[in-house]
């Protein structure tokens, strides 16, 4: 007789209800929520400020659907999106500078679904609308801020070493160091091949004048250019973290694009401002006697500097000579903050420094009393100078203080970006596309009825064709479905278009398991085998097919994985999931019912699979 032993009974079971569980939440849908999340790094989110929260929202009759911590933030659910947008700016107002206030969407499914982990899918951008960004990385750029930076080391390294040189200076990604005599050109050229590997050094004479030329080595090239990329593509994560959007989509695309994909982000404008702004920092020197020419100026406006100088524009709209030399970069910001400045009240950026960068700027102000230091403050590649204080004094513990003409707002946005790091080299917006909340309703609407369409025609066939093992084959197939969305569910992916094609894919490909199982049993059964035996003939032989077919798609699935990327990669996660769902329910659930249907029977005449042909006797 056929009967499964009670642990695999238990087993599809047990599979079928937590599969029920991590699939609900997904029915429940979202709500327009406000998230609250420290801005400074000495403040956390407790329960302070969730009764913070609590008592703003009451002392405003601005009622909540529930208000809960979680390790980051706080988080209140509204019923719509006015009363959302209204809450936010409440709160935006009440709690003041040191807190980001955010619009965001949350799961509606009950908290008793949260807490044992069952949680909805991600909806893409196509699905949940939101907005797509394709920035390009100037690679250029990348390559002579690297160069810049080693022109700088040079200069260190030869004076450190005691070799006299007659100056160092940049052409694009080329760097040229002049010597008066050959002798220290040879010193420096041993000295900087064994200190500066990734420079390609090439001696050449001019004149009266020896000199050395160094380049980027190729490999050098290449590890600046990724490194650009990577760090802009952290860069950008921490951005979009601290607007608050939930599950943002920012990969690399190309060796020199990253494409952002911000789903369910209602301030568009915001995010593109923040993502598409490129502010970095630099400290430098002001060449106080140039700068204070009133000759050596105008000559400067009209295109001829002084060696080693660049000019730039105060915000009050003066011009001033500053040193090419970059005494310390944003690199070493350890927090920004907003706030204003304690002697003259206008408002301010506070900025904290590692140890070394605080060593550095201790050593340079110690050194440099007197003179004056420009605060240089880079977006979209233009320079602006912030502030340029004399040095009144030695500075240490890493504390400095940008201030100078800003707003209130200013302030806050150039503290956001300087916290959240600096970009290693300049980024273009060069696409941009808006897919609206309606359209992505409106795609969830035509893939569920494609998906329900589909089976409903598997099922009418399967029904009529195979009768009783038809329709066990279609509740083995809904099974499928189930637990299909459980485990995407359960891995928190991204549901996007791409994934819900995968998902019908997966509808049609999972019934031809049960297809071959059925007329395997057909077979046995026009073979002359008893029901029983040709039930249990049927799903052994037709196990050897099913694996062999589901693995050569397996295998096309990881490919697709391996070397796809984006609505790729979203379809072969759903396609190889499906694959795997469907050999556990095409195999393992329909046999579970099939066995207990028949398998308690002990004289089994005949079984309901449809009409079984048998083949005619050759006559004599």
């Amino acid at each position: 007789m056929n009967r499964f032993p009670l642990w695999k009974n238990t087993i599809v079971v047990l599979s079928v209800v937590l599969g029920l569980f991590y699939t609900l939440p997904n029915f429940f849908g979202e709500v327009p929520a406000v998230q609250v999340s420290p801005l400074r790094a000495t403040l956390r989110a407790d329960t302070a400020l969730m009764e913070r929260v609590e008592a703003g929202l009451k002392k405003a009759n601005i009622t909540a659907n529930g208000v809960f911590l979680d390790p980051t933030s706080v988080k209140a659910r509204f019923s719509d999106t006015d009363i959302q947008i209204k809450a936010k700016d409440l709160l935006q107002a009440e709690l003041g500078d040191d807190y980001i206030v955010a619009l965001n969407l949350l799961p509606a499914s009950p908290r008793w679904l949260a807490a044992i982990g069952a949680l909805p899918m991600y909806l893409g951008l196509d699905l949940r609308g939101g907005v797509h960004f394709l920035l390009q990385v100037d690679m250029k750029a990348a390559l002579a801020k690297k160069a810049e930076t080693f022109s700088s080391d040079i200069r260190n390294s030869l004076r450190d070493r005691r070799i006299q040189y007659a100056g160092v200076a940049r052409e694009g990604q080329a760097i040229t160091v002049r010597f008066r005599d050959r002798a220290m050109r040879e010193k420096a050229f041993d000295e900087l091949t064994r200190a500066m590997p990734d420079l390609e050094l090439r001696a050449t004479d001019e004149a009266n004048e020896y000199r050395i030329l160094a380049t980027l080595r190729p490999d050098a090239q290449r590890r600046t250019q990724d490194f650009a990329l990577q760090q802009n593509i952290t860069t950008l994560r921490n951005r979009v973290n601290e607007l608050g959007v939930a599950e943002p989509i920012i990969q690399q695309q190309g060796s020199d694009r990253v494409v952002v994909q911000l789903p369910g982000v209602q301030d568009t404008a915001k995010a593109k401002d923040i993502l598409g702004r490129t502010a970095t920092l630099e400290v430098r020197m002001v060449d106080d006697e140039n700068s204070n020419n009133p000759t050596v100026m105008q000559a400067a406006l009209a295109g001829q500097l002084p060696f080693n100088t660049e000019v730039y524009v105060e915000r009050g709209g003066s011009p001033i000579l500053v040193r090419k030399q970059v005494v310390l970069t944003g690199d070493r910001i350890n927090d920004a903050q907003p706030g204003f400045d304690s002697q003259t009240g206008e408002p301010a950026v506070h900025i904290s420094l590692d140890g070394a960068g605080a060593r550095i700027f201790q050593q340079v102000t110690r050194e440099n009393v007197g003179k004056r230091m420009a605060i240089l403050l880079f977006e979209k590649g233009k320079g602006e100078v912030v502030t340029a204080p004399v040095i009144r004094q030695e500075i240490g513990g890493g504390r400095v203080q940008i201030s100078g003409r800003m707003n209130t707002q200013e302030a806050h946005d150039v503290a956001l970006l300087l916290r959240a790091g600096a970009l290693a080299a300049p980024m273009e917006i060069i696409e941009e596309r808006t897919v609206g909340p309606s359209l992505g309703a409106e795609n969830i609407r035509i893939g569920f009825q494609s998906t329900w369409y589909g089976f409903g025609a598997i099922a009418v066939f399967m029904v009529a064709y195979y009768v009783l093992f038809g329709l066990i084959s279609i509740i083995a197939l809904a099974a499928n479905v189930l637990f299909l969305v459980a485990l995407l569910s359960l891995l928190q992916a991204t549901l996007t278009l791409p994934g819900m094609a995968g998902i019908a894919l997966t509808i049609g490909m999972a019934i031809d398991a049960n297809v071959l199982i059925n007329e395997r049993i057909r077979e046995e059964l026009r073979a002359g085998n008893t029901p029983q035996a040709a039930i249990t003939a049927g799903y052994e032989r037709a196990w050897g097919t099913i694996l062999d077919s589901n693995i050569t798609t397996l295998i096309a699935g990881v490919a697709l994985f391996a070397f796809g990327s984006g609505p790729v990669k979203g379809f072969a996660v759903v396609l190889c999931l499906g694959i795997l769902t469907s050999i556990f329910s095409a195999v393992v659930v329909s046999r579970a019912m099939v066995n207990y249907y028949y398998g308690s029977r002990r004289r089994l005449d005949r079984v309901s699979i449809g009409q079984v042909w048998k083949p005619a006797q050759a006559k004599r």
